[in-house]
């Protein structure tokens, strides 16, 4: 497995991406919350840029978090001091504990992991009965990637361009392809929906009048087009 440690410089506020970064990552969780409101456990897997976990920890009871990287647990730790979460060191596919949880996020971690298809199942022993998992993951059939495809900037639609490998992807995932690996582990699609729909390149969006409300706009309109979003969000549970 890879040192985690290597990739967190692309998980800082002065990042090329993280205008985006912050506007999904505050958004995502929260359309999570909305399907299951509050539950009594929640397992959180991945720290990344931070923001995720004072949304979900308002919503639970009992929050655990599973993180690989050194760095951005102390970064994180600074940043949340006041922040009760259960916040464990080591790599996902070592993890254990004798402990179910009822909801499970798994935010934009499986183009990360070297066999999703083992995480996906090594954590089935830690769901709750009517556990609620949850998956969000880049989206390589985007519009904007698609787009790229068009116009020769890049050579395959699954290709990884140098944000994807400066993040530590090890793959690109579209609508169909996460839907036949998680059917084919034993779960069952309950709702999904697309995460930010983006027509155009950042540096384009940044000269159009009112530049923030067509981001909130692109999200709202996003939910109903997964197939061309930035982003995938699917809620699975076992059968």
């Amino acid at each position: 497995m890879d040192d985690l440690n290597k990739v967190t410089s692309e998980y800082k506020a002065e990042a090329v991406s993280a205008i985006e970064n912050n506007l999904i990552l505050h958004w995502y969780p929260q359309r999570i919350v909305e399907r299951f409101g509050h539950c009594k456990n929640l397992l959180e897997l991945g720290i990344g840029h931070g923001f995720t976990a004072a949304i979900f920890n308002a919503a639970t009871d009992h929050h655990t978090i599973v993180e690989g990287s050194s760095n951005v647990i102390d970064e994180f730790k600074r940043a949340n001091s006041t922040l009760n979460i259960d916040l464990q060191y080591g790599y996902f596919e070592s993890f254990e504990e004798n402990k179910k949880y009822d909801v499970i996020i798994m935010g934009f971690v499986l183009e990360h992991v070297d066999n999703p298809a083992f995480i996906l199942n090594h954590f089935k022993k830690f769901m709750e009965l009517g556990c609620r998992l949850f998956i969000a993951v880049p989206n390589a059939k985007s519009l904007n990637r698609r787009l790229g495809l068009e116009l020769g900037l890049i050579d395959d639609i699954y290709s990884l361009n140098a944000n994807d490998r400066a993040l530590g992807h090890k793959r690109q995932y579209c609508r169909d392809t996460l839907k036949a690996e998680v059917e084919a582990l034993g779960y069952r699609i309950v709702y999904e929906e697309g995460i930010y729909l983006k027509p155009l390149p950042l540096d384009v969006l940044k000269t159009l009048k009112d530049f923030e409300a067509n981001l909130q706009a692109m999200l709202h309109v996003g939910i109903e087009f997964p197939d061309l979003c930035v982003g995938l969000l699917m809620e699975i549970e076992l059968l």
